[in-house]
């Protein structure tokens, strides 16, 4: 098979969420239909020993949220589908951020109950920034909910999204009955078992059609031919090229739990996703058909087998095919490396890979050589560019709870801060170590992957900071006399770089004045 033809199989995308939506469900139905697993796992009930396939982590399944990206491959009707599946806690948002510069395009899950959400608005936010197509997928319709056509309000009025319905519901919750699929223009009935057969699947070109009051119920009927009408006459036909522009979004309505309205999704999303798509540099926009091999890291992530103790970087491959046991350029390390099993992925079950093409996600089993936003070309120096990093909005210092395992907290520290959890700071004067993260929750996924992973063990006290600000200047006198001045607010990163530790924000403010040959950065990639 030609690059060209790979191309044109492969659709990468990312599921995205307020939390409990239901998106590793859907996900979950997705893997089924793909045939990629045998059976869909439970994602909130303890009780259930059978976990979903994409919280592979032992604190995803305990608290039933996802906390780290996961992803996930499988082929169907002859296309490559590539999933990567983000947490949609707010404390995560930056791993989801970054996962959506490795994406072409993404379906937002949206509670038929709850309508969107906040994390839901800040999400799309980025995804219509960076212009990528978005599907909107209703889930949980076999529970009472918000009107369909209020929802279509909500979702043009709160996410700024021009809708285009693909399906509709037959009436929610106990008046469940099933969806018309008006791009097929096919009936689908809800059968409550979870089981979609094609026997529930009758077409109907034209719902004049009286045969629809004797499977509907001729007040359901109604409703649905009223509706029908509504929708043609308010919003505009699909149209696949404003959808990649991202200016259209389709929407689809279902019950992920159920496996109901899945399939209609997932077919309607291969024929009309993107394929994909070229990526932006710092030197030039890189496309995929090019002959020559590049690359990004955008996660990393350690113990992925905690038996193990393995650490695997994400690379998306952008352009040529990547190649097993074939050097490529580390461009920020200047240097060759060479990758004997290079890993695709179904959550947390690997296989090794030969070769990749644009569009799909490789695991390179890492020994400490990349950090997230590292390029891998085959000669060519190209740095990708949009993959965000963040400065800490919550601060704790981090305390041993046991001095014989001081060689594995510190190794703990290190490999979890390079996978961008949280950002590791020590302190000039005192040596006392300082976490910082964008959400509290991270500090209980830091202790207990310590525990878990590590077999170290920490404690937190609070402290009183408002931001970290890495520093430089081009007067090193000035630097010398800053960092004397300071010298009780001065910390180094994990990099050993210069970092500012504000109290206050007025404080801050006052030392930017008092110090004007210094300049601050709020991120450590300045």
């Amino acid at each position: 098979m030609t690059l060209e033809e790979e191309i044109k199989k492969r659709r990468t995308f990312g599921i995205v969420s307020h939390p409990d939506a239901g998106k590793t469900t859907l996900t979950e139905k997705l893997l089924l239909f793909g045939g990629a697993i045998q059976v869909a796992g439970a994602v909130k009930s303890n009780k259930i020993k059978k976990s979903a396939t994409s919280d592979f982590m032992e604190i995803e399944r305990q608290r039933g949220i996802s906390v780290a990206t996961s992803v996930m491959a499988f082929e169907y009707r002859d296309r490559k589908i590539n999933i990567l599946d983000t947490p949609g806690h707010k404390d995560f948002a930056e791993d989801t951020y970054r996962t959506l510069t490795a994406v072409d395009s993404v379906i937002v899950v949206i509670d038929v109950a709850k309508g969107v959400e906040e994390q839901t608005e800040k999400l799309v936010k980025v995804c219509k920034m960076r212009k990528t197509p978005i599907i909107v997928f209703i889930n949980k319709l076999d529970r009472e909910g918000k009107d369909g056509v209020d929802l279509l309000d909500e979702v043009e009025e709160k996410l700024g999204l021009n809708v285009v319905p693909m399906s509709w519901p037959i009436g929610m919750g106990q008046r469940f009955q099933g969806v018309y699929n008006m791009y097929e223009e096919k009936l689908v009935l809800f059968n409550s078992h979870g089981k979609q057969n094609e026997e529930d699947t009758i077409t109907f070109s034209d719902l004049s059609n009286p045969e629809l009051d004797e499977i509907v119920g001729e007040r359901a009927a109604e409703e649905l031919r009223e509706e029908v009408t509504l929708i043609n006459e308010v919003y505009p036909d699909f149209d696949r090229e404003t959808y990649l522009s991202g200016d259209h979004s389709p929407v689809f309505f279902g019950s992920a739990i159920n496996n109901f309205g899945v399939k209609e999704l997932l077919d309607c999303f291969v024929e009309i996703a993107p394929t994909p798509l070229p990526r932006t540099t710092e030197e030039r926009v890189v496309e995929p058909n090019e002959d020559e091999f590049s690359g990004f890291i955008f996660k990393i992530h350690a113990n992925i087998d905690p038996k193990h103790r393995d650490r695997i970087a994400f690379l998306r491959v952008c352009s040529g095919v990547f190649e097993r046991n074939t050097n490529y350029k580390h461009i920020r390390l200047d240097r060759k490396l060479k990758f004997s099993n290079p890993t695709s992925f179904m959550a947390a079950r690997k296989e090794v890979v030969d070769e990749a093409f644009p569009g799909d996600i490789v695991g390179l089993y890492d020994s400490g050589n990349f950090k997230i936003g590292d390029s891998l070309t085959s000669g060519e120096v190209l740095h990708f560019q949009g993959i965000p990093s963040f400065s800490p909005e919550q601060f704790r210092y981090v305390n041993n709870a046991n001095p014989l395992k001081t060689k594995q907290l510190n190794k703990g520290l290190l490999q979890l801060m390079d996978e961008g959890v949280a950002q590791l700071f020590t302190m000039e004067l005192s040596q006392r170590k300082i976490i910082g993260t964008v959400g509290a929750l991270q500090f209980d996924v830091i202790q207990y992957r310590l525990e878990h992973e590590y077999g170290a063990s920490c404690t937190y006290d609070s402290i009183n900071l408002n931001r970290a600000c890495w520093v430089d200047s081009d007067d090193p006198q000035a630097m010398k006399e800053f960092v004397a001045r300071r010298k009780k607010d001065i910390a180094k990163d994990k990099d050993g770089k210069l970092v500012y530790m504000a109290e206050t924000a007025w404080g801050l403010k006052t030392v930017q004045e008092n110090h004007p040959d210094i300049r601050f950065y709020f991120k450590s990639e300045f």
